[in-house]
């Protein structure tokens, strides 16, 4: 029987009994290169803003760019393209669109110059979830294992905060292997008001079409373009698609016994190990009702926000550009296997496309602009109470036809022509 005195001077483990004993004690025990795992860990536990290690996460993202192959810097004939390409998509836009030019300035980018122009919007998308992902790792402490860590709790946070950045990161160096523009998402991730392509993802999207570069290029910038001038036009936009990502962030909880589960066995000298439980959702947030309402709100407004580009370009180059009918069909296409855009809002909110919404919100669009015109179908945008609602994306033709709308058709067509008028401007 061992004397008080050795209880008393062995170590108590404050993670006893939750499901990062398994982590931290295998630590303890595994004989590895200690200095090597502590460099680690020293790096994971870099203090940083938030709760997500954004430092971390583009680190992440580079490494994985640059294993993921070569990432040529555009050169000045692709800057060329992209400027002229620019000039003549504003010029098309302008006779499609009552909306003025969103953006000053077109630019190339090439991945790595993705990921580090984006990061600052990524890290405001996704900072909501980690917020509440992290605290709920705290909140499952059970209470002797929280009164025992103390300052320990800080050190578990940023442990969160480590693990988040490199689900993040993973996620956006695969991201940026794929995406076209800074709008692929259909937000603007980069700064204001700039236009950026990047060219080989412009390439890659174009390989086994039966199109010239030039089209391809041009039918991108037509996009990009396009969401920078709703963007710019609706400054309430960006608020509200953040607002829903917020409001799914507040509902998250964390299954402390799927993490538990998924720790054990866990080797604590393989980075590689827990990379691969990261990605595969070890910290995925369950669902709750209220988070499944937030994310179909979401999910309707970005369909109206792609819907709207959709219709906005075909008019644009309808009559001019024959392989943009093609080009559009080959980007739906992309959407409907499953683009990255959608795979990263599934990994990092639990949010996929449906290309069903999105044309059926291009058609919407289209059928008001049949109705009364152009200038009314980009009225709408003025404020959000003149939006359409989820609801209307299952009978777009309806919401245009005056059909099942929540306010009346005559306060409806009121509020368009007082705004077609300039009356309704604040």
């Amino acid at each position: 029987m061992p004397d008080d005195d050795s209880e008393r001077d062995e170590p108590q483990n404050p993670f006893a009994g939750t499901p990062m004993e398994q982590m931290f004690g295998a630590l303890s025990n595994s004989e590895v290169d200690m200095q090597q795992i502590m460099g680690q860990m020293q790096k994971m536990f870099a203090p940083h803003e938030g709760s997500v290690n954004f430092d971390l996460a583009k680190d992440v993202a580079r490494h994985t760019l640059a294993a993921a192959g070569p990432d040529p810097s555009p050169n000045a004939a692709q800057q060329g393209a992209v400027d002229d390409a620019a000039r003549l998509a504003e010029t098309w836009l302008d006779e499609a669109t009552s909306i003025p030019a969103g953006a000053t300035t077109a630019t190339a980018w090439s991945k790595a110059e993705w990921v580090e122009n984006t990061a600052a919007t990524w890290q405001t998308l996704v900072e909501p979830i980690a917020e509440h992902v992290v605290s709920s790792m705290a909140d499952a402490l059970p209470d002797e294992a929280k009164a025992m860590a103390g300052p320990l709790i800080g050190m578990l946070s940023q442990a969160g905060g480590a693990m988040f950045g490199q689900q993040v990161g993973q996620a956006l160096g695969g991201l940026a292997g794929e995406v076209m523009s800074s709008t692929d998402i259909g937000i603007p991730l980069g700064p204001d008001r700039i236009a950026a392509v990047v060219p080989e993802g412009v390439k890659a999207f174009g390989e086994g079409l039966e199109h010239s570069a030039s089209d391809v290029l041009l039918y991108v910038v037509l996009r990009e373009c396009a969401h920078h001038r709703l963007f710019q036009h609706a400054g309430w936009l960006r608020p509200a698609l953040v607002g829903a990502i917020e409001e799914f962030g507040r509902g998250t909880t964390i299954d402390t016994s799927a993490i538990e589960a998924q720790l054990q066995g866990l080797d604590p000298s393989r980075p590689e190990e827990i990379q691969e439980a990261l990605s595969n959702g070890l910290f995925e947030p369950e669902r709750t009702p209220a988070q499944q309402k937030a994310l179909e709100r979401l999910e309707a407004l970005l369909a109206f926000i792609e819907g709207w580009v959709d219709e906005v370009v075909a008019q644009a180059t309808k009559d001019r550009m024959p392989a943009a009918a093609p080009l559009a069909e080959a980007m739906r296409r992309r959407r409907a296997a499953g683009g990255p855009a959608e795979a990263t809002f599934a990994s990092l909110v639990g949010l996929e496309l449906r290309p069903r919404k999105l044309r059926e919100a291009g058609t919407l669009w289209a059928a008001l602009r049949d109705r009364q015109g152009p200038d009314a179908r980009d009225a709408v945008w003025s404020h959000p109470d003149l939006m359409p609602s989820a609801a209307d994306l299952d009978d777009p033709l309806g919401f245009a036809q005056g059909e099942n709308r929540s306010a009346t058709d005559d306060a409806f067509d009121a509020a368009i022509g007082e705004l077609l008028d300039g009356d309704g401007s604040e």
